[in-house]
């Protein structure tokens, strides 16, 4: 276990769930994150008390382009989704976070990472990165006029080590006779010290836009933390009128699970600016965000946390009545089905039944050209690494078990008949540098299903458990 922080944060969703952008609604939370090129896109959470959250819904089907850094807003009734993809921002709308959500709405604008805001007139504005901002029109599904230059960001001590300058993420929220504007700098990965949260505020949305005195708000300063590149915050409030800063970041020796979302509380000075709890010396707190990845396949809808890598749209699948059938595809097109990991050491079983001339394959995967697992071709189990194979067993089953342990980085590959007597094969893995540092696109390690061939893969009781000091930690469901 790398070493624990004295104090805040705390992990309120475990796993990679990178740029959190939250609001509340009454008594509601919602939040989403960056989707990239995973399809269904923008998963959206509810929560009532900020650290339980439950999936409720995808707001994007189709694909049209990498989804990084969206922003969920409620605006007069109605809530948004503004987003980054394919070199412009787009929009879609619904009138419950659960959707049904519009089609993408192309606002043909530039840059990435919009915040929204509202004046004191009602008019409403995106801000983006580099201290840009555009004039909304009155329902906020097309821009205005042209891109200004609003902001030059806070500049932190050269000496510093940081990914770059990368003035980005920029959330508005108005307290006090002021808007602040929270944003990130110092970019997302690269260096443990990176990323930081930094604020500024302004009597008019116009600006001019003072720096916060006590700016980072929030920073790693060395690399011996828990939490390495923490940034991208939004600020939120609970009903009861206390304030919290919603963040990201890669556990240190953990990159390979992505940025997790994290919070800390945060506390008004008398000179009108904010704090955090780091700074305040607030006591640690426990994690309770998780979710139940185990699945029988009983509904004839996949569970919110499945999705597709790279797939235009979700098809090629049926599900229902205790089993997933996944078309096969060519081994040249890598479109697995994945989910997101969130223990140092787990585990995870999946039943298999094939069609002729088809393989299904229980593996890890980051990106094409990166995957490693355990395979069953209907006579043969073997192990790969994308496109090469070895330990062709044979196996006189028709319905087999495969079983993929990661132990923190070190990865073994198991077969067998009845979920006990575990046979284990020679080719095993080391895969702790499979994250963004080294292999880049800001994604993290996942758990894969696929097939391969001209027939189906019938997959059932796909098992999750934990096993971070042996115990198993989520059973079979």
């Amino acid at each position: 276990m790398p070493p624990s922080n004295t104090g805040f944060p705390i992990v309120i969703l475990p796993g990679d769930y990178p740029d959190p952008s939250i609001v509340r609604v009454g008594d509601d939370y919602y939040m989403t994150h960056s989707s990239f090129d995973y399809m269904p896109g923008l998963l959206v959470w509810h929560s009532r008390n900020l650290t339980v959250w439950e999936p409720i819904g995808h707001a994007v089907h189709q694909h049209v382009g990498c989804i990084m850094a969206p922003e969920i807003i409620w605006h007069d009734g109605q809530f948004y989704i503004y987003f980054p993809a394919a070199r412009t921002n787009w929009v879609v709308t619904a009138e419950s976070p659960s959707g049904p959500w519009s089609e993408p709405i192309n606002l043909h604008v530039g840059l990435i990472d919009p915040g929204h805001a509202v004046d004191s007139k009602g008019s409403r504005y995106l801000f983006l990165s580099d201290g840009y901002r555009i004039r909304l029109a009155a329902d906020g599904l097309s821009t205005i006029g042209e891109l200004e230059k609003v902001y030059e960001g806070w500049r932190y001590p050269n000496e510093w080590r940081t990914e770059g300058f990368y003035l980005e993420s920029p959330k508005i929220t108005y307290q006090n006779g002021y808007y602040y504007m929270t944003s990130a700098q110092g970019g997302t990965a690269g260096p443990a010290t990176s990323h930081m949260i930094i604020s500024a505020r302004s009597e008019s949305i116009d600006g001019p836009w003072e720096n916060s005195p006590y700016n980072p708000i929030v920073r790693t300063e060395n690399r011996m933390e828990r939490w390495w590149s923490k940034g991208h915050g939004t600020l939120v409030d609970t009903p009861e009128g206390e304030w919290h800063v919603i963040y990201h970041a890669y556990e240190n020796n953990f990159a390979t699970l992505g940025r997790q979302t994290l919070m800390e509380p945060v506390q008004w000075e008398d000179d009108g600016w904010f704090r955090t709890s780091e700074q305040l010396g607030v006591s640690d707190l426990p994690s309770t965000g998780e979710i139940a990845l185990s699945d029988r396949f009983e509904s004839d809808r996949l569970k919110p946390h499945w999705h597709f890598y790279g797939r235009s749209t979700v098809t090629g699948y049926n599900v229902g009545k205790g089993k997933l059938e996944l078309q096969g595809l060519s081994a040249e097109i890598v479109e697995p089905l994945l989910c997101i990991p969130y223990h140092h050491a787990y585990e995870a079983i999946v039943s298999l039944q094939l069609d002729a001339n088809t393989e299904g394959r229980l593996s890890l995967f980051y990106k094409p050209g990166f995957q490693c697992g355990v395979g069953f071709n209907g006579t043969h189990v073997f192990s790969f690494r994308d496109q090469y194979r070895s330990e062709n067993t044979e196996v006189l089953e028709n319905v087999i078990m495969l079983r993929i342990v990661n132990d923190s980085h070190d990865v073994d590959l198991y077969y067998g008949s009845d979920g006990s007597n575990w046979k284990k094969l020679d080719h095993g893995f080391e895969m702790s540098g499979f994250h963004n540092n080294v292999l880049g696109k800001f994604l993290s390690l996942r758990i894969a299903l696929d097939a391969v061939g001209s027939g189906r893969a019938s997959f059932s009781h796909f098992i999750y458990n934990g096993l971070d000091g042996n115990v198993r930690q989520e059973e079979g469901k």
